[in-house]
């Protein structure tokens, strides 16, 4: 809401997967040590999103991409 009627740019640091993607136009995925853009991942879900959004299809793809890079990065390949 606070985005909408004010249409500034906010951002927002989190571990939670789903709460990047709820919230966010793109996610930018963070490497570990060195923490480096692994990925900037546009999120192309229409607005206003509310938590109904979380059970559409295109949300759990996101999701699933973005922990698809945390697995690539990690040094054991174990995913995040």
């Amino acid at each position: 809401r606070l985005w909408s009627e004010e249409r500034k740019t906010v951002v927002v640091i989190t571990h939670s997967i789903p709460e990047a993607v709820l919230l966010g136009d793109r996610v930018i995925v963070m490497s570990p040590r060195p923490g480096r853009i692994s990925e900037i991942v546009d999120v192309d879900l229409g607005r206003p999103r509310s938590l109904q959004t979380m059970s559409s299809a295109r949300f759990g793809e996101l999701c699933g991409h973005i922990r698809a890079i945390f697995g690539s990065d990690s040094p054991m390949g174990v995913s995040l």
